[in-house]
C-alpha cells in the first residue's frame, strides 16, 4: 500500500476527497494524482477512476442497502435452523448426511455475508459491521473475522501482485512462474501436477479456514484475541456437540468430512475465477492507478440470477474491486457503468463464462508448472 492510503480495516469513513474507503484499501484510492504526488506509470492520469466515480456515486450506487441485507441474514439463518432441526428429526441414520450437502451451500451463503460485513457494504458502522462479521464467520463458521479481514484487505490493496499479494503467495499450490523455480520434492510434484490437483485440494479449504484463524489469534491484539479466541471455541464446541448428539461417532465424522470438503470446494469454485491467470504486476514495474490496478488484475462471469446466488456476487470482481463497499446488488447495476467507462479508455475488460473461467484457471496453473514437468 502507498503512503497515505491505509484507512481503517472494517469502517466506512471518508477518503481525501470525501468518498468511502470500505476497506483497508481506498475505494477512492483512484481519484488522487497517485499517493506520490506523481502520475502512475501506465495509467494515463492519475484521474482516470474520478469520473467513473462520481457517475456511480450520482446513482446511487454506494448507498447501503440495509433491509436487503436484513432479508438475505434473515434468510439464511432460517435455512441453517431448518437444516439441524432436520437433521435432530431424522436423528443416527446415514439419510442424515444428505444435509451434510444444503448445510455446506449455507455455510457458503453465511461466508459471503462475512465477506460483505467486512467490507462495510451491509453497514456504514464499524461496530455493526464487525458484529455481523463475527457472527458469520467465527460464531457460525469457525474462521476468524480478523485473520480474513487482514488477509483481504491486503488482496484488494494490491490484486496478483507477486510482493503484496498473500493470495498468490507461494505455498501449496503456486500461481507465478518465478514462484515455481527451485521447488523439488513434494512441492516440486505438487506443482508438476497443481491443475489437476486444484479442485481436489479445496476439498480441504474449509479446515484450512479455521485452522488459519486460530494460528491468526497470536498475531491479534489482546482484546481483539478476547473476542475472537471464545467465539471460535463455541463454535467448535456447538458444532461438535451437535454431531454427536444427533450421529454415532462414525456418522459424525463422516457428516463433518463430507459438510467442511464441500463448503471448501464451493468457496474454491467462487474465488478461483476472479484473478487466477490475470495480470501479475510486480516490484515497480507497473505502477498502475486504482483502475488499472482492479481491472487488469480481475475476471467477470457472465450469468443471470442464479450465477450472482452461487457466487455470493464475486462474478463482479471488476466492480467489487473498483468499489468494494458497494452492497452486492448494486454491482450488476454498476457492470455497465464500468464496462463503456473502460471501452471509452481503451482499457481491457475481462468477462467470460463460468466453465470457460475454470478452464482458463487450471490452463494457466497448467503453464506455470510446465518448466518443472520439462526438467529432466
Amino acid at each position: 500500500m502507498e503512503p497515505g492510503l491505509a484507512p481503517t480495516a472494517n469502517g466506512g469513513e471518508t477518503g481525501a476527497d470525501g468518498g468511502e474507503t470500505g476497506t483497508r484499501e481506498s475505494a477512492d484510492e483512484g481519484t488522487r494524482e497517485g499517493a506520490d504526488g506523481g502520475t502512475r506509470a501506465g495509467a494515463g492520469k492519475g484521474s482516470e477512476f474520478a469520473p467513473l466515480l462520481r457517475t456511480v456515486r450520482e446513482q446511487g450506487l454506494l448507498e447501503r442497502r440495509a433491509g436487503w441485507y436484513a432479508l438475505g441474514i434473515a434468510t439464511n439463518a432460517l435455512v441453517l435452523a431448518a437444516i439441524v432441526t432436520g437433521m435432530v428429526t431424522l436423528g443416527d441414520t446415514w439419510w442424515t448426511l444428505l444435509l451434510a450437502v444444503p448445510l455446506a451451500v449455507f455455510s457458503a451463503r453465511t461466508a459471503f455475508i462475512g465477506h460483505d460485513a467486512g467490507h462495510s457494504q451491509i453497514t456504514r458502522g464499524r461496530r455493526s459491521a464487525r458484529l455481523i462479521g463475527l457472527i458469520h464467520a467465527n460464531l457460525l463458521l469457525g474462521m476468524s473475522a480478523a485473520w480474513w479481514n487482514d488477509k483481504h484487505n491486503r488482496h484488494h490493496a494490491n490484486p496478483n501482485h507477486l510482493e503484496k499479494d498473500p493470495d498468490v503467495a507461494p505455498d501449496v499450490l503456486v500461481f507465478a512462474a518465478p514462484h515455481a523455480e527451485g521447488r523439488t520434492g513434494l512441492q516440486g510434484w505438487l506443482t508438476r501436477h497443481q491443475a489437476w490437483l486444484f479442485f481436489p485440494l479445496c476439498l480441504l479449504e474449509g479446515l484450512n479456514l479455521k485452522v488459519q484463524g486460530l494460528r491468526d489469534l497470536r498475531r491479534q491484539t489482546p482484546a481483539e484475541r478476547a473476542v475472537e479466541g471464545p467465539l471460535l471455541l463455541v463454535h467448535i464446541a456447538a458444532y461438535t456437540a451437535l454431531l454427536l448428539t444427533v450421529l454415532s461417532p462414525g456418522k459424525a465424522l463422516a457428516f463433518a468430512v463430507l459438510h467442511q470438503a464441500l463448503f471448501g470446494l464451493h468457496l474454491g469454485m467462487a474465488f478461483a475465477p476472479n484473478h487466477k491467470g490475470m495480470e501479475m504486476p510486480d516490484g515497480y514495474g507497473a505502477r498502475w492507478g486504482h483502475l488499472r490496478r482492479q481491472v487488469l488484475t480481475s475476471r467477470n462471469i457472465r450469468g443471470g440470477p442464479l450465477t450472482d446466488w452461487f457466487l455470493g456476487g464475486l462474478n463482479y470482481q471488476i466492480e467489487h474491486h473498483l468499489f468494494p463497499s458497494m452492497p452486492r446488488p448494486h454491482l450488476r447495476l454498476a457492470q455497465p457503468l464500468v464496462r463503456a467507462h473502460c471501452r471509452r479508455l481503451g482499457l481491457s475488460y475481462a468477462e467470460t463464462g463460468l466453465v470457460d473461467s475454470y478452464r482458463q484457471v487450471l490452463r494457466y496453473l497448467r503453464e506455470v508448472g510446465e518448466p518443472l514437468r520439462a526438467r529432466p
